[in-house]
């Protein structure tokens, strides 16, 4: 039987993927090409928040209504629309879900106060929520100042099913 003494191992040399493909840059069938339209949640997360940066393109828009919830289709694309909307003080949306579809609300001026079943959140401006087919919430101004919200809804908003008790109704009151 022969021995021979176990050679001490040599970790193998590892290669970066840019070593092993090389710079995919200079590879541009290999790129994927820019999207004209969102079409991931963080895309339209993205959309929503580069519209709330451009103020020029919304605040113009903007009017408030005492006696009706005011709002305006601000823009639409394949599979979704986006929504600007006002809110004068304590007005709400009332308890609904958006259907099938997804949405990325956005608190563009003011203070919005989301009622859900798991109780009461606040969203100041620049906040957003991301939301699934079939969340149900109530949307209220609870402040003296008037707020403005960006709504983008994917696919587009074809129902609004309103739903028959607020969560801001029956949350629990100490005794």
């Amino acid at each position: 039987m022969n021995s021979t003494p176990n050679a001490a191992a040599v970790p193998a040399a590892v290669e970066s993927d840019l070593q092993i493909a090389g710079d995919i840059l200079a590879v541009q069938h290999l790129l994927q090409p820019a999207r004209e339209h969102p079409a991931t949640v963080a895309e339209f997360v993205g959309l929503a928040r580069s519209i709330a940066e451009d103020r020029a393109s919304w605040e113009h828009l903007v009017q408030y209504d005492a006696t009706t919830r005011w709002y305006h289709r601000l823009r639409t694309g394949p599979g979704y629309e986006v929504w600007l909307l006002s809110w004068v003080p304590g007005q709400g949306s009332g308890l609904h879900d958006h259907g099938a579809s997804s949405g990325v609300l956005t608190v563009l001026e003011g203070e919005l106060t989301e009622h859900t079943s798991r109780g009461r959140l606040t969203h100041r401006a620049g906040g957003q929520r991301v939301f699934a087919p079939g969340y149900a919430h109530e949307v209220v101004n609870d402040t003296l100042d008037g707020a403005v919200s960006l709504h983008v809804y994917f696919p587009g908003l074809t129902e609004m099913p309103m739903h028959s008790c607020s969560p801001a109704e029956t949350e629990s009151v100490p005794a």
